[in-house]
Formats: structure tokens, C-alpha cells, sequence
């Protein structure tokens, strides 16, 4: 019963923990770190996705908007036409500072968490071993990156290597994803507004939204499955082997 929270009980506990991850809340009433592996992983998967679902506080339209230029540049590839968003024709530059902002968010989460993962100071910090223990830090950088505030809470972050790293990744985080989003908004401001033509995709319809979706989740799935392969998804067919959590 370690970290459960009998109060609110299983449904309400699950529920605040997917809501509070979708929205960067960074609230909790009961420990992620207690959940069930696969109960883990979804409070983790909404963080990664850039929070995206109901909006991150103060970065989910920008966020969101990074997403939509992406998925009309893969419409675009789709039916060979220039994509366009809004009237502005989305093109290199365009996509070049979309992919630099999608990027920015994995290579701070993944790079730190694999360093601290094949050091002796990092790992000195978990309270599990083996895959559970990768999935505290992966949660640690993740809420750090995304401006969660929600911890796992097996992994002491109060040391030199934890208090720094975590720092720096709330700081690159939110500021070096800032630039590109604005470099982005500029120069679709200098474009001129150009009236639709017979090749354009509506972005205003069902269609585009489950694009955008799917573009969404296809980002997240690749990028961070690798590393979700051998954190919780491994942990949890462990623990249906030993039936343990």
C-alpha cells in the first residue's frame, strides 16, 4: 500500500493522474511512482507528447500550432502541392524551425536521462533498480522539459547532479523551444495571404484535425517508444510474470 491513496481510491486516483499530465498541472493526489507500470506510463506519455491534449499552461497553442504547420507540410508530401496553414504557404524555413522545436523537447529529456542512467552519480539517486528506475528518471526530465511539475517520487532529486541537470532542462526547456516558435510566427507574418487553391487542405475540417492527431502521436511514438519499451512496458510484463508491482 506504499503511496496508494485510499481516499479518492483507484478510478479518481488514475483519472486526476491522466488529467493533470495532459493540462501541465503538475498537481497529484497519489504517487505515480506507486502506480502500476502501464498506470505509470500513461501520466509519462501525456508529458511527452508536449502535453498537447488539453493545451500545456502558457505553451499549448504555440505547441499545438508547431504541430498543425508539420502535419500540412506531410499533407502537403502526400498530394505534391506546398503545403499551406492559414493562407501563408508553409516551406523550408518553415519546417526547418517546426522540426528544431519538436526536437529540442526529446534530445533535452533523452539525453540527460541516458546520461544520468551510466553514471555512478546519477544512479545513486534511485530508489528502484532495473527498469522501474528508468522509468523515475525518464519521468524526472520529462516533467522538468515539460513544465509538469509532477514527480515520480522513488527518485531523490536533491543532489548537486539532479539539481543542476533538472535546472537546466525546466530553463532549455521553455526558452530554447520559445525561439524557434517565434522565429516561426515571424516569418509566417512576412508571407502574404494567398486565396486557396484546388490542391489546398482544408484545416478546418475532421479530416485535418485526425491528421493533426496522428501526427501528434506518431511524433511521440517514435521518439520516446524505445525508451518506454524499456521503462514501463518491460516492467510491466515483469511484473505479470512475478504478479507483482
Amino acid at each position: 500500500m506504499e503511496g496508494k491513496e485510499t481516499r479518492f481510491g483507484i478510478a479518481n486516483s488514475a483519472l486526476y493522474a491522466t488529467v493533470t499530465t495532459d493540462a501541465s498541472c503538475g498537481a497529484v493526489n497519489a504517487m505515480h511512482d506507486s502506480f502500476t507500470p502501464l498506470g505509470g506510463l500513461v501520466p509519462l506519455f501525456n508529458i511527452e507528447l508536449g502535453e498537447l491534449i488539453f493545451g500545456g499552461v502558457g505553451a499549448g497553442l504555440y505547441a499545438m500550432l508547431v504541430m498543425a504547420v508539420l502535419s500540412v507540410f506531410i499533407a502537403g508530401l502526400m498530394v505534391g502541392r506546398t503545403p499551406e496553414y492559414l493562407g501563408k504557404k508553409i516551406e523550408t524555413r518553415e519546417v526547418t524551425l517546426a522540426m528544431l522545436y519538436a526536437l529540442v523537447f526529446p534530445l533535452l529529456i533523452l539525453a540527460f536521462a541516458a546520461w544520468s542512467l551510466v553514471t555512478p552519480y546519477g544512479l545513486a539517486s534511485l530508489a528502484n533498480q532495473g527498469p522501474h528506475g528508468l522509468s523515475e528518471v525518464l519521468y524526472a526530465f520529462s516533467s522538468a522539459a515539460g513544465n509538469n511539475g509532477s514527480a515520480f517520487g522513488g527518485l531523490n532529486g536533491n543532489t548537486l547532479w539532479y539539481n543542476s541537470t533538472l535546472g537546466f532542462v525546466m530553463l532549455a526547456g521553455r526558452f530554447w523551444m520559445i525561439v524557434p516558435a517565434l522565429a516561426l510566427a515571424g516569418t509566417l507574418a512576412g508571407k502574404k495571404t494567398v486565396p486557396p487553391g484546388p490542391g489546398t487542405l482544408p484545416t478546418n475540417g475532421p479530416l485535418f484535425a485526425a491528421l493533426l492527431v496522428g501526427v501528434i502521436v506518431i511524433v511521440g511514438a517514435l521518439t520516446f517508444f524505445p525508451a518506454l519499451s524499456l521503462g514501463p512496458i518491460v516492467e510491466h510484463f515483469v511484473a505479470q510474470a512475478g504478479k507483482v508491482y
